[in-house]
């Protein structure tokens, strides 16, 4: 097999191919909020997201980005076996602020010495033409990366989840950073309410006709202070058993073409505010899992392209 004898693109593959060495992602916090939250679209925010804005992971915002980035490397140098990481503005929608505020950060970043790279996750309709041309300029000093949360194409399941943003908006976007070409990584969560297979594997087809570099698929958390959360402790909606989320990933990844990067195929929410399901607390067991069942099924990326 061509990916590090694993059966699909990951994205420690694919950083070694970009770097030539081990590469880390340190998470950072820029002081966001987002337009589900700030009441431009609502303040509630997304059903599933939780009070840090799947920011949880990242150090403290007292902290300069500076101060962040020695942190996070404090954090990794246990298990570090390299000296490049990439900056992850991670919590909130990191494009939803003041264009000064956004240049000042993501240069702040960027110039670091040890930093190879920057990710942005954000939404699709904060990304307006200066922002844009921001990201371009910031591209040609390091890559740069957006990640944009998508979670499903189904329109329907989208106003449920309140997302606030159509497909096409979403579409739009992939368009302008790619003719800009900068790479976009497309979050996608698996075991969302009232979906099948069906929606599973459109999510996926969609994806697959866009110029998207990479894609990372989620499992649904329940997390403690969210709507989500009360849903389920009412019993009106069902997680994914281990087996079951494990042979969708599988179906997923053999549907998506072998030039795509697989960032995630699971995930591990907080465990002091995770509520379900228990089993993807314990990342390590679920990988090894998984890929077990990929040799049991004699599965690969791209298999049923």
């Amino acid at each position: 097999m061509k990916w590090d004898d694993k059966p699909y693109y990951s994205l420690s593959t694919y950083y070694k191919e970009l770097f030539n060495e081990k590469v880390y992602k340190i998470s950072l916090d820029g002081s966001f909020t987002c337009p589900n939250r700030d009441g431009t679209l609502d303040n509630r925010g997304c059903i599933f997201c939780s009070k840090g804005g799947s920011g949880e992971f990242t150090p403290s915002t007292l902290l300069s980005i500076t101060k962040q980035i020695e942190e996070g490397k404090a954090l990794l140098s246990k298990k570090n076996t390299g000296h490049k990481y990439v900056a992850y503005f991670q919590a909130f929608t990191n494009t939803y602020g003041p264009l000064e505020k956004l240049r000042s950060i993501y240069y702040e970043a960027i110039m670091h010495p040890d930093i190879v790279g920057i990710s942005i996750a954000t939404r699709p309709d904060c990304l307006n033409e200066d922002i844009l041309n921001l990201l371009s300029e910031l591209n040609q000093i390091k890559k740069v990366w957006i990640e944009l949360g998508l979670q499903t194409t189904n329109e329907q399941t989208a106003q449920w989840i309140r997302r606030g943003y159509t497909l096409n908006c979403f579409d739009n976007a992939v368009h302008q950073l790619n003719t800009r070409g900068i790479p976009i990584v497309v979050h996608l969560i698996l075991g969302l309410p009232y979906e099948d297979t069906n929606d599973f594997f459109r999510s996926i087809e969609h994806i697959s006709h866009l110029p998207i570099s990479g894609v990372k698929l989620q499992l649904l958390h329940i997390l403690e202070h969210t709507d989500l959360a009360k849903l389920y402790l009412d019993d009106h909606i069902k997680v994914l058993s281990q087996e079951a989320y494990i042979d969708l990933v599988i179906d997923c990844i053999e549907r998506l073409p072998q030039n795509i990067v697989i960032h995630r195929i699971t995930g591990d929410g907080p465990k002091d505010i995770l509520i379900a399901p228990k089993w993807s607390g314990y990342k390590r067991n679920v990988l090894n899992n998984m890929m077990k069942r990929f040799k049991e099924r004699n599965a690969f990326q791209g298999r049923l392209v």
